[in-house]
């Protein structure tokens, strides 16, 4: 099959280019095609893309499209969330049904939804409905927060933390993470035609606080640490002086995505193929890994 996939040089696309390229034709497109998260295969063909100009989109050649461009929930966008999640997935629906393309896979965000509290989480959902309200054979994954290599979350958490004793705001908020690599096959097994139309929340066998993979992280480097948590009140006033500074990295966003869990009720693992007892906890992975 020759799939198509936006956003392929990033994170999740690295990975799941160097997965799928053992049986399918791909091709990567992004900004900056030739600067890829992992290193990819030389067969991959990469083209540069801007999801926000439809006229430069074309999947005439192509019989799947996987659409992962996403910004990043961890610091203050440069361009407001609606341009790329909502703006930018209405533009590749748009163009993958005028092209008719035989499957679509849309990546969302555990927790999105249309009347969500952050603007990460909101336009992900409108996104989610846009893709939904098409006429494509489309499904969508919705993942708690990722780990792997290439990953930001645990290197900006870390980035976060003092060595024996830090101050954390969403200390107790509570996360599920999930490894790249599962994630990278729970996308290409939902490709199957029996999950056409189905939406699949995802997330690891682990259920942690935001401390507790803050402990894990330094006891990965051999050092102990103890986590307090930072009253959500004072942050929430941090945050809110911050979004009014230019280029500051962070916003209220930051304040209301720490407030919620990130958990699911529904993990979907074992319907696409894993059995929950044999994911890669986050301990192994910061023990061995990859």
């Amino acid at each position: 099959m020759r799939i198509f996939i936006t956003g392929g040089t990033g994170f999740v696309g690295s990975h799941l280019t160097r997965k799928l390229v053992e049986n399918h034709e791909v091709t990567v497109g992004s900004l900056s095609p030739e600067e890829a998260t992992l290193e990819l295969p030389e067969e991959v063909e990469r083209e540069r893309i801007d999801v926000t100009d439809k006229e430069v989109l074309d999947f005439s050649d192509y019989e799947c499209v996987i659409h992962l461009v996403a910004l990043s929930p961890l610091k203050k966008p440069p361009i407001p969330y609606s341009k790329i999640h909502f703006e930018g997935t209405r533009n590749v629906v748009n163009q993958a049904q005028e092209d008719e393309v035989e499957k679509f896979f849309h990546m969302s965000a555990l927790g999105a939804d249309e009347n969500a509290d952050t603007e990460y989480l909101r336009t992900k959902g409108e996104a989610e409905k846009y893709v939904e309200n098409s006429n494509l054979d489309w499904r969508i994954m919705k993942p708690s927060t990722m780990f792997g290599n290439g990953g930001q979350f645990l290197e900006f958490l870390s980035s976060l933390t003092t060595p024996y004793l830090t101050v954390l705001p969403g200390k107790s908020t509570k996360f599920q993470p999930i490894y790249v690599k599962e994630v990278v096959t729970l996308i290409e097994n939902s490709l199957e035609d029996e999950y056409s139309g189905e939406k699949f929340e995802v997330g690891g066998s682990e259920r942690l606080s935001l401390g507790e993979i803050a402990v894990k992280i330094e006891k990965s480097k051999r050092r102990s640490l103890k986590a307090l948590g930072l009253p959500m009140p004072i942050f929430k006033l941090a945050m809110t002086i911050s979004e009014r500074i230019p280029f500051s990295p962070f916003g209220i966003d930051q304040y209301y995505s720490l407030r919620t869990d990130n958990i699911t009720e529904e993990n979907a693992v074992k319907n696409l193929g894993l059995q929950i007892d044999k994911m890669k906890t986050l301990d192994k992975y910061l023990e061995v890994g990859g």
